[in-house]
């Protein structure tokens, strides 16, 4: 009688099938890298090349391995780059990149099993790395989907549906915050979005305080008021613009103050957009201690975004609030004082008074 006998099929399987898993689902890390015969390529785990087919592929222990057998590294993920990655941040990286190409956010389940990180473990690790939460980080992509919708003049409809947003009524209940008025608003330029602004002698030329009712939207400074104004009306064309000298003296005194170094930043209430990159940006430049400089490649690195020193650097141009939150501190990654848009003159300036009233301190 003949038998059957069963087959083993740890024989037949792909060793590689766990690793070929990863590459198809794009998930980071991962102690492999992973080569294209047909463009002679390779790349990391989690590349957002084009997923190439699996005949075509070959793994390698590390980026070495594949060189010698006659690869080149990829320009786009960095397989060669020295830096060893913490899993950590890569895990987080690509939360953010599935948020931002999701046209639903995706659920904290779901990005968990992504990363392959629980869910609880996930929110931690994205909290203490973005600053957000991720459902905080979807929000705020959705929203700069939406002001990008409503500048592209497409119709506040339209743009509030192509942003994600389920339901135009949240969105006017929330539209302050998303965007300091409302979406017909905003999408007009600022039209309807009353602001006044005051100007005085400060240390360092006229200094332009400019605020909306739930608080500073803009300070400036330059030699002469008919500059400073038209850069008010060059950012907010559409607002319905008045100067409020005595309205504003409380706000300006205190402005003043602060730049004297007699007040604090924090008790200036602002009102400014940003997305959450500008936001994090923004609090890193807050927490350089006064009188003191880090650069844009130090910044991004403190931010778990090694490389991404330019990204830093408009951040810091686009600040509308720039002497409340200090740009001035950030500099070139040779510490010249560069990328000041009230020019370097007045960025030395700046920061040799904090270093004098530091030292007086």
């Amino acid at each position: 009688m003949d038998q059957t006998l069963p087959i083993d099929d740890t024989q037949t399987r792909d060793p590689d099938d766990a690793r070929w898993r990863q590459v198809a689902e794009r998930r980071p890390g991962g102690d492999f890298v992973y080569a294209v015969t047909t463009t002679g390529i390779y790349c990391k785990p989690g590349c957002a090349s084009r997923l190439p087919k699996r005949q075509n592929v070959a793994f390698f222990d590390d980026g070495a391995g594949a060189e010698a057998a006659g690869f080149r590294p990829c320009k786009r993920c960095r397989p060669d780059n020295a830096r060893i990655v913490d899993p950590r941040l890569a895990a987080v990286a690509e939360a953010c990149r599935r948020i931002e190409a999701a046209e639903t956010a995706p659920s904290l389940e779901a990005l968990g099993e992504i990363t392959g990180y629980s869910p609880f473990h996930l929110q931690r690790l994205f909290q203490a790395m973005v600053g957000v939460s991720p459902k905080q980080y979807a929000e705020a992509v959705k929203a700069e989907r939406l002001r990008r919708g409503l500048r592209a003049g497409g119709g506040v409809a339209d743009a509030l549906y192509g942003a994600g947003y389920g339901s135009p009524s949240r969105v006017y209940e929330k539209s302050a915050a998303l965007l300091g008025m409302t979406p017909a608003s905003y999408a007009a330029g600022g039209r309807g979005a009353a602001i006044r602004f005051a100007i005085a002698d400060g240390p360092l030329g006229r200094v332009l305080a400019a605020a909306t009712g739930k608080g500073l939207c803009m300070v400036a400074l330059a030699d002469d008021d008919a500059s400073l104004e038209a850069e008010l009306r060059r950012d907010f064309p559409e607002a319905q613009i008045a100067r409020d000298d005595a309205g504003l003296k409380p706000t300006m005194e205190a402005v003043l103050a602060y730049l004297d170094g007699r007040g604090a930043a924090d008790t200036l209430p602002l009102d400014v957009r940003a997305t959450a990159f500008q936001w994090q940006v923004w609090q890193a430049l807050a927490a350089i201690p006064p009188g003191e400089t880090r650069t844009y490649g130090e910044l991004a690195d403190a931010l778990g975004k090694t490389g991404a020193a330019r990204a830093v650097g408009r951040a810091c141009a686009t600040n509308p609030v720039s002497l409340i939150i200090p740009c001035h501190r950030a500099v070139g990654s040779n510490g010249s004082l560069t990328g000041y848009r009230w020019g370097t003159d007045r960025k030395r300036a700046l920061l040799a008074r904090e270093r004098g009233q530091k030292e007086e301190g």
